[in-house]
Formats: C-alpha cells, structure tokens, sequence
C-alpha cells in the first residue's frame, strides 16, 4: 500500500500527530522505500501531500537522520519553493542531517543564510541550528561562528535565551569571551524575569 494513504491530510486529519506516528513507524522499520516516496511526492500537485510528506521526513530526521541524509539535495532544492510550508519544512529537515552531511551542508551555507536572514521564525530556529553543528567543526569554525554570533546579536530578545543555551554545545575557550560579552550586552533587553535567569545561568556556567 502507497504510504500516501496514510499521511494525515489522506485521512481527513488536520493536525500532525498521523504524520509523527508515521514516521516514527518508519524510523523502527528503516523503511527506504516508505521515505523514496516520500521524497518523490514531495513534487505533488496536492500542496497538502507535499506538506505532509515534508513534515513526515523530518520528523523521521528527529528520530534517525541516517535515513533521510542522502536526500539532501531534495531538501536544498526546497529552499527556493515558493511555498514557505516546504522551505521551513526543508530547512528543518536539513538541520536534522548536519552532523551527517556537514560537508554538503556548508557548500550551500549562503543560500541557507539567505533564507535564514528572510523567513520565518521557524526558518530562523532551525537556520541557528544549522550554524551550531556547523560551529562544533573546526573546519567550518572562523566562517561559521561568525554568522552564528551575528544571529545571537540581532534576533529578537524573546528567542535569545533559547539560542543561547542550543550555542553552549558549540562554545569553546575560542569563542566563549565573545559569547559572554554578547550576552552581557543584551541582557538588559530583557523584557521577562523568565529571559533574565536563563541568561544568568549561562553566564554563571561560562564564569
């Protein structure tokens, strides 16, 4: 049976948690052939279906990456769709596979950034995402750390702390003064007490 008949949408169900449940069936499978569908409907006539498929791929990307890296390429091409459901859905699904395809991921790091700097808020969460993996290479490090320095000083305050706390995984003696002194100089943009202690327990961590 075609696993488009099982996507959310294809049972008259609105929300997303089919798809979830699909995919983590997939990923405890290792079904290829379910994700080689997937992947090629991604070009359907039904935005629906391409929605769900998007959303089904990575959220197989969540569970287990290696099945979905090889369709890089699938998930670049999206980033120039005119549909946003499927450059945020492409941009996540890329985020999934970094540590696997680091090397693919970089070649196409100004696009990325492109889309980044321009969508949605998803788009961005997962586009810092992106940068972090990236940063934890040293051979991505002096371009990378940069843009991800860049993006921590001019996102809004409400998603700093969050940011934040994702970077400390990719921070080193290297860039930890500059990390602090970031932080330092934005924390009085705080608006929340919540956005205050986050803060300060990762400027506690980094002293």
């Amino acid at each position: 049976m075609s696993i488009l008949k099982s996507l959310s949408s294809s049972i008259g169900r609105k929300d997303k948690e089919q798809n979830k449940k699909l995919a983590a069936e997939i990923a405890n499978h290792d079904n290829i052939e379910a994700i080689k569908e997937l992947i090629t409907s991604l070009n359907s006539n039904d935005k629906n279906i391409q929605s769900d498929c998007i959303d089904t791929l990575y959220e197989v990307g969540y569970r287990k990456p290696e099945l979905i890296a090889d369709y890089h390429n699938d998930f670049f091409k999206l980033l120039d769709s005119k549909n946003n459901r499927l450059v945020w859905g492409g941009m996540i699904a890329l985020s999934t596979i970094t540590d696997l395809k680091h090397k693919e991921v970089f070649e196409v790091l100004d696009k990325i950034m492109i889309i980044t700097d321009t969508g949605s808020v998803i788009t961005i969460d997962n586009g810092v995402k992106i940068l972090i993996k990236l940063t934890k290479n040293s051979e991505y490090f002096e371009t990378t750390n940069y843009l991800l320095m860049k993006q921590l000083l001019k996102c809004p305050i409400k998603q700093l702390p969050m940011y934040s706390e994702r970077t400390l995984e990719c921070i080193t003696d290297k860039n930890k003064p500059e990390f602090v002194q970031l932080l330092e100089n934005r924390f009085p943009e705080c608006e929340k007490e919540s956005q205050k202690k986050r803060l300060e327990k990762i400027l506690k961590r980094m002293k």
